[in-house]
């Protein structure tokens, strides 16, 4: 099972090697044409309900890390499917995969969590206004 490392997360998202092989040519494709595109996925039946959704753009960082010592030999029809479905949508839509739970205040991919802001009244008493952000 590789990794797929978007922005500044520590949690990374699971992609069989062989897909993640495959979205790694059509994503760095587009990348140095500087197109961006979202990725979307369902939460697989190990994970949290809910879906996810990148935004791809060429100035977020991304890692592709591999399980397998050994390149993936690309299958030239799967990169076309994967590339005219991103060019017809401007998203690629993947299978359900394992998303970690949020924990420890660290959103899920590299993303913090909103906090309630807080507005001085009188002298020092502070006061939230109920926001989470």
């Amino acid at each position: 099972m590789g990794k797929l490392y978007y922005g500044t997360a520590d949690s990374p998202v699971h992609i069989d090697d062989v897909l993640l092989a495959h979205l790694k040519v059509v994503m760095t494709t587009k990348l140095r044409r500087g197109e961006s595109f979202t990725v979307a996925w369902q939460h697989d039946a190990c994970s949290p309900p809910g879906r996810t959704t990148l935004w791809i753009a060429p100035g977020i960082a991304l890692r592709f890390l591999f399980d397998s010592s050994e390149p993936i030999a690309p299958d030239q029809r799967r990169i076309r499917d994967l590339a005219d479905e991103v060019a017809r949508t401007g998203s690629l839509r993947l299978p359900a995969l394992f998303t970690p739970a949020v924990g420890a205040g660290i959103a899920q991919h590299g993303v913090a969590p909103r906090r309630s802001r807080q507005t001085r009244r009188s002298g020092s008493d502070l006061v939230s206004d109920g926001a989470s952000r």
